[in-house]
């Protein structure tokens, strides 16, 4: 973590390893990181973890909120919150989509990541 100007500047492995962390630390389960900065420009890293109860994915979700505002980093956005199905937390470089299994089951995002772009034209 460096500071510079005010603010602080954390690698992305690093903010990456505290979202995984704070995950842990709240019992999500199955939590998988794909390495995505080769495939698209909006994200280094997508973290997916599952939930066991909408209360659970809810809390998870803020646990990584209050964990990356405890080193003053905020979210650019936060959405899903209010369902509690599917939280999905962007920090930029780091985005978090927190689920409950059928949500996870029916989007399969982490099969999704990880075609390449020829595959995934074949799929649609």
């Amino acid at each position: 973590m460096v500071c510079t100007g005010g603010h602080i500047f954390m690698p992305n492995l690093e903010l990456k390893d505290m979202v995984i962390q704070a995950l842990i630390n709240r019992k999500g389960e199955d939590i998988q990181c794909l390495e995505v900065f080769d495939q698209t420009d909006i994200t280094d890293y997508m973290v997916v973890a599952s939930g066991t109860s909408v209360r659970q994915v809810k809390a998870l979700g803020e646990s990584v909120i209050e964990e990356v505002r405890r080193i003053h980093i905020k979210p650019i956005g936060v959405e899903g919150m209010l369902e509690g199905e599917w939280v999905l937390v962007d920090l930029a470089d780091v985005l978090v989509h927190v689920m409950l299994p059928k949500v996870r089951e029916f989007y399969d995002l982490e099969r999704l990541w990880s075609m390449s772009p020829s595959q995934r034209e074949l799929q649609e």
